[in-house]
């Protein structure tokens, strides 16, 4: 295993970093955009920013796993560098969007070369040793909980100087990190732990199909497709039930996001490095997805607008699940095949991202509309809590 270098482990800290803040910063003015270039109003806006959404993770589900299988044949710095300035050229060709179809352009760019992640993942696992392998990814989730603080902050501040400055901003702040790689991210995958590339687990059902082969992989890899599955509850439904249940206005729906990024940073960029390997790394993920289920019931049945305050400090345990079952996965497969691995995780997030959202918001407008045998805004996150209990049984069935 080569060396830790400090300044490359920084190097993709702040791709995910800034990678998040581009995605935060142009959150406040994207519907303004699409309102803009569609010449429609809000709602109209809403539902077109949908498909934007899903026009992104379906190009992620695509080709994650030939990213990732990519980095497993030329290594993971041509790579990394090559998914990062996409991201840069993304945000650019929103900022110069003149039709509506040019965002849908940049999305399916960004989905592209969205798989940075896996191949980041694999650079971790490259360079850290087993057992402090569930440290960094939890670091990589601190550095994501930054990046959703900062992000809308910059970006409501830029918008007042147009819709556009936002996406230079993000433009800027990804081009320059791939200058900063090209001078200290070193390779981390020697010639000998390649392997060829191949088409047949470069696709999304081989990659996925390349999980079973490994043991114990399968049922961790459920349980992680569980438990993102109730995830998307929170970006789909959160800000609709909270104005709808709480009366919240956007300010408050801000404050309520931007806590529970400082609580993600809390528990994966501090907490993790003591309770992991004091619990282990499949007991960690069981009991960070078990106060996830407690959370999302929190938030089902929460009679007061401040119980959300307080259910999000149950949820924020729930930051153990990524670097515990990330870590767990990692010493399932060897090194010529940690991208492919975590190609296949990425795959498994694009599928949530394309199922998820739909879900939630469908079971919310079901028990929210007047029609409804009974109403319970809170429903979806009630699935969600379904979701995340059982992938606690999986996680439970894993043997040590």
């Amino acid at each position: 295993m080569p060396p830790v270098s400090r300044h490359a482990v920084t190097f993709v800290l702040l791709s995910v970093l800034i990678d998040t803040i581009g995605f935060g910063i142009v959150l406040p003015v994207l519907p303004e955009l699409i309102r803009e270039l569609r010449h429609a109003g809000l709602d109209d806006a809403a539902r077109w920013g949908g498909w934007l959404a899903f026009a992104y993770a379906l190009m992620q589900f695509f080709c994650a796993p030939i990213i990732g299988n990519l980095s497993d044949r030329f290594g993971r710095r041509p790579v990394l560098l090559a998914s990062l300035t996409g991201f840069g050229l993304d945000y650019l060709v929103m900022a110069f969007a003149s039709t509506f179809a040019w965002l849908f352009v940049g999305r399916l760019i960004a989905g592209i070369t969205g798989a940075a992640y896996s191949t980041a993942n694999a650079f971790i696992a490259d360079v850290t040793p087993p057992e402090r392998r569930a440290e960094n990814f939890g670091l990589m989730g601190a550095a994501f909980g930054v990046g959703f603080i900062l992000g809308p902050a910059i970006g409501g501040y830029l918008g007042s100087f147009g819709t556009r400055a936002p996406f230079f901003a993000a433009s800027a702040l990804a081009l320059a990190n791939v200058l900063y790689g090209f001078l200290v991210l070193p390779e981390s995958l020697p010639p000998d732990k390649r392997r060829p590339f191949s088409f047949a687990i470069a696709n999304p059902l081989g990659s996925l199909a390349m999980l079973g082969r490994h043991r114990g992989v399968m049922t961790l890899a459920a349980a992680l497709l569980l438990w993102q599955l109730g995830h998307q509850v929170l970006p789909s439904v959160w800000t609709y039930y909270t104005m709808l249940r709480f009366n919240w206005d956007p300010r408050i729906v801000g404050l309520s996001l931007a806590a529970a990024g400082v609580s993600m940073i809390l528990v994966q960029g501090t907490l993790t490095r003591f309770a992991i390997p004091r619990l282990g790394e499949r007991r960690a993920a069981a009991v960070g997805l078990a106060f996830g289920a407690a959370g999302f019931f929190v938030y089902a049945f929460a009679p007061r607008g401040w119980v959300m305050f307080a259910g999000l400090a149950v949820f924020a345990l729930s930051g153990l699940v990524y670097p515990s079952i990330n870590a767990l996965l990692s010493r399932q497969a060897g090194p010529d095949e940690q991208g492919a691995l975590q190609g296949a995780v990425s795959s498994l997030y694009g599928l949530s991202e394309i199922v998820g959202p739909i879900l939630m918001t469908q079971v919310f407008a079901a028990f929210s509309s007047p029609s409804a045998p009974f109403l319970f805004p809170g429903a979806p996150f009630a699935v969600a809590a379904i979701l995340t209990l059982l992938a606690v049984w999986l996680v439970g069935t894993q043997k040590p």
